[in-house]
């Protein structure tokens, strides 16, 4: 891994799961992991339950939109993570693809977000311990 890793965390719409991970990582790497997150077919905003749920633990991402997943994105990250998007990620020799099984919030209350909300942060958690640790001073 470089010095500062990057990810990039993809689902179908980038409304929910995708969302929330890269809000997980940021908050909890700070900046010694660079985040990214698309969609392969973005939806039109973010997941409000997502939003919902995600400001009960503090973190606000009622200001992020879909975004469409580009080559790019997955040539400039080192780990591309999926999360029910099939085969629609471009795939790059020397890239590290990590599929994620999570149930997908569209259309789910937050009372039905929030367990996902929790399975990903332990699943982010485990991420940064192994890509990103703290090193101590």
């Amino acid at each position: 891994m470089p010095e500062k890793p990057s990810v990039l965390f993809v689902c179908v719409h980038n409304a929910g799961r995708s969302q929330m991970a890269a809000a997980w990582l940021t908050h909890l790497a700070g900046d010694r992991v660079e985040v990214r997150s698309a969609g392969s077919n973005p939806g039109d905003a973010v997941n409000p339950a997502a939003v919902e749920a995600m400001a009960e633990v503090g973190i606000d991402i009622s200001a992020e939109t879909p975004k469409i997943l580009t080559v790019d994105a997955v040539k400039e990250s080192d780990v591309c993570i999926t999360m029910g998007c099939g085969d629609t990620c471009p795939v790059f020799p020397g890239k590290r693809y990590l599929d994620w099984k999570l149930e997908d919030p569209a259309g789910q209350g937050v009372a039905a977000v929030r367990p996902i909300r929790d399975e990903i942060k332990v699943m982010v958690e485990g991420l940064i311990e192994e890509i990103a640790p703290e090193t101590s001073k």
